[in-house]
């Protein structure tokens, strides 16, 4: 998902089995361990932070600790925050309030990459001049475009911003090829 996000993520970090993981961290790794901060590839001034929380239901104080263990806030540009169990409403309001862009993932949810099913249609984020030139094509305002929820898990894969704009092309087998554009949008839930 990272690499997928434009983050340089090393290539023996994405080949790595299952196999290969347990016999690095172990059965039951250390969470600590699990930590990653990546820098985005077009902007070494971009960097994002991972943790792993543990099994236990993430309450505001787990946020808190986190937190004030975060150093160099001002360099991190985005925060991932992998659970295992749920989040209270509480801790959700604490997470709000971080400084940068912060994300929670049920790890559930990262166990298969939903990009690469077969039923999937290839998304791609469209650049500021690329969404100009489409509008401009189409002669269309933002408003025009259909929308993507905030919650959609395309959206949340790829950490789609307001206004961001996908490339969504269809093909193959029972579906007949077809393109189709998408914006982010706060507008709906």
């Amino acid at each position: 998902m990272l690499r997928d996000r434009g983050y340089a993520m090393p290539n023996s970090e994405i080949e790595l089995s299952l196999q290969g993981f347990r016999a690095i961290q172990g059965q039951n790794p250390d969470l600590e361990r699990l930590r990653i901060s990546m820098t985005f590839r077009s902007d070494p001034l971009k960097r994002i932070l991972v943790i792993f929380c543990g099994p236990g239901v993430v309450k505001v104080n787990v946020i808190r600790s986190i937190a004030s263990q975060i150093v160099n806030k001002d360099t991190l540009s985005g925060f991932l925050l992998i659970v295992q169990n749920h989040v209270t409403s509480q801790a959700m309001k604490a997470v709000d309030l971080f400084p940068f862009k912060a994300e929670i993932f049920q790890i559930t949810d990262l166990l298969v990459n939903i990009t690469k099913h077969v039923l999937k249609p290839k998304h791609r984020i469209l650049t500021d001049q690329e969404k100009r030139r489409l509008l401009k094509k189409y002669n269309i305002e933002e408003k025009q475009l259909p929308r993507i929820l905030r919650k959609d898990a395309i959206a949340r894969y790829y950490g789609l911003e307001k206004g961001q704009v996908v490339k969504v092309t269809y093909g193959g087998g029972e579906i007949t090829e077809g393109l189709g554009y998408g914006m982010r949008s706060d507008n709906f839930r």
